[in-house]
């Protein structure tokens, strides 16, 4: 039987360095680090999830698929319950960027330039940029991918080297940017459209902070698309 894998989450994989320790945090149905076990793309995987239905689920789907015995399975909350010795690699792949951003905070030890950290927020992505360049993590390469008609972006960061993002960044990363990736227009016109029914959202509504920052994000992006459309 075939690993019945999404192609988010084999782009979350291919970020993985070789022979990793992973903490794969949030896992559901545990794919994700079925697929790198058995690529050979990780050493061990120590998987979590808040809720134990899930996590059930993992353990019978590692069993069938013969990596049961490189796996270790926790409920918790984030990060909780790894070892900081244990893992090189951490993923968190699956949820809002602001939770993920939560989970970071929560976990001092990830605040070290020794982990590897890929990050897949399924929506709050400016929240998710915002977060690490404040707390001073470095974004290294993001790469998009489409799944079920959705575009998602992967992250891989490490701590050391941020910088806090202009709101513009915070939407699309100077890495991102450089990427070349052949779905950025389409990227592109994902985060414009976006953008603009929030700005013609806040400007009925009057709030002259929120419309702000959400305005020079959106003059950044369309500036960085005349740039990238050579126009």
């Amino acid at each position: 039987m075939k690993l019945p894998i999404s192609r988010r989450l084999l782009a979350c994989a291919d970020l993985v360095p070789a022979g990793a320790r992973v903490a794969d945090v949030g896992c559901d149905h545990g794919y994700l680090g079925i697929h790198l076990l058995q690529t050979g793309r990780a050493a061990h995987v120590i998987a979590t999830d808040l809720r134990e239905k899930p996590l059930q689920k993992a353990r019978a789907n590692a069993a069938q698929f013969g990596t049961a015995d490189r796996m270790d399975f926790f409920t918790a909350n984030g990060l909780a319950a790894v070892d900081p010795e244990a893992v090189d690699t951490v993923v968190i792949a699956g949820m809002g960027g602001d939770n993920i951003a939560s989970i970071l905070d929560a976990a001092a030890w990830v605040h070290d330039p020794r982990y590897t950290l890929i990050l897949q927020p399924q929506t709050s992505g400016n929240d998710l940029r915002r977060y690490l360049g404040r707390a001073g993590f470095s974004i290294e390469a993001e790469a998009l991918v489409r799944d079920g008609g959705f575009l998602y972006f992967t992250i891989l960061a490490r701590f050391g080297g941020g910088t806090p993002l202009t709101p513009g960044q915070q939407y699309l990363s100077p890495q991102l940017l450089r990427s070349g990736d052949p779905l950025l227009p389409a990227y592109f016109d994902r985060i414009l459209n976006a953008l603009e029914r929030t700005v013609a959202g806040i400007t009925a509504g009057g709030d002259e902070k929120k419309l702000d920052y959400y305005q020079r994000a959106l003059d950044e992006v369309r500036e960085m698309r005349r740039q990238y459309d050579g126009t």
